[in-house]
């Protein structure tokens, strides 16, 4: 009898050892995960400041060379108003002189014929027109600098949906309109609605619009990259806005691009998640994008896309940031399965 309650206490007391060493491996594991999370914590905090910090000299560098050209192109812009009266002046007095002296002495004709006087008078107020023309285009890309350069304000703003894409397009119109080794360029088509000003952080969402249309810029440039030269193919960026519903805006990116399979779509918010190389992207854009959409400005942002028939980046936003959001939390807009927007 005494060895028997000798092995039941045996037992009793290896299972109690053996139920310690589990807790404590479970302990040791939980402990490990909870430092693995903290540490991909820190570095998505870590990568994000960074993405933040560029952004933001990327503002600041951009907002210099507006301030820095819009002096002088104003001074141009000015200037062209007054040198267009005295010209139009000046061609008068010509006019008046050839009413009443038509038959100049032999120098003066001699000089209306080497400088051909009748195509001057023709061409020189088409080419005041080129140069006024020329001048506002400038002013128009400064201001558009000037709008996209608001990356690091920190007040919530009204801000005009359209001049935000249109200033984030600009930047990116180098990428757009440059085409090598004779590859078709990028068309970009806008289908602008008739937007309300929207109560916002411009110098986010316009961080949102870059990425997103960068990426579009990206897997276009890719799959020309990857056809022939003889493909018909024609590179599309088609950014379309509608008011959503009462209280909020809908703003679509598509691109003809190669689409992105389902079982991407469930990752590209991921922090650090990308298919290019380490060394070219951080994997942050989209997991920002996120952020600065649904948790910043309480909106939704949906990828719908399909293998090689494009995407649709679709953002929605309430026209006040202020509003309750709660009883659209869960909605899912309707856009045709093929990616391509309504």
């Amino acid at each position: 009898m005494s060895v028997q309650l000798v092995k039941t206490a045996d037992l009793k007391e290896n299972q109690e050892r053996l139920k310690q060493a589990l807790e404590k491996q479970e302990a040791l594991a939980a402990l490990v995960e909870s430092r693995s999370v903290a540490m991909l914590a820190l570095q998505k905090a870590q990568l994000q400041f960074l993405q933040a910090e560029k952004m933001s000299s990327l503002g600041q560098i951009v907002g210099g060379v507006a301030h820095e050209i819009n002096n002088p192109a104003n001074f141009i812009y000015g200037n062209l108003f007054h040198t267009e009266i005295y010209l139009r002046e000046l061609l008068e007095l010509i006019n008046i002189y050839q009413q009443h002296y038509p038959d100049p002495v032999l120098a003066v004709k001699a000089k209306v014929e080497s400088i051909d006087l009748p195509f001057l008078l023709e061409d020189l107020p088409k080419l005041i027109e080129s140069i006024q023309a020329g001048a506002k285009r400038i002013k128009n890309i400064v201001e558009s600098l000037r709008n996209f350069s608001r990356l690091d304000e920190a007040q919530l703003k009204a801000m005009d949906i359209h001049e935000g894409l249109d200033s984030t397009l600009l930047i990116l119109q180098n990428r757009i309109s440059y085409a090598p080794n004779n590859r078709p360029k990028i068309i970009v088509i806008k289908e602008y609605g008739n937007l309300p000003l929207v109560n916002c952080y411009p110098g986010q969402l316009n961080q949102v619009f870059f990425n997103i249309l960068a990426n579009a810029i990206d897997v276009l440039e890719e799959k020309l990259i990857n056809l022939k030269l003889e493909s018909n193919f024609t590179p599309l960026i088609r950014i379309r806005t509608t008011v959503h519903q009462v209280g909020w805006v809908n703003i679509q990116i598509f691109d003809n691009g190669t689409g992105i399979s389902e079982d991407l779509q469930n990752k590209i918010y991921d922090p650090f998640f990308t298919t290019k190389p380490v060394e070219e992207r951080t994997g942050l854009g989209l997991s920002i994008s996120h952020q600065i959409v649904v948790q910043i400005h309480g909106g939704r942002l949906n990828c719908i896309s399909a293998k090689g028939q494009g995407t649709t980046f679709q953002i929605e936003l309430p026209i006040d940031t202020l509003i309750n959001t709660s009883s659209f939390l869960g909605k899912q807009s309707k856009l045709e399965p093929d990616g391509a927007i309504e």
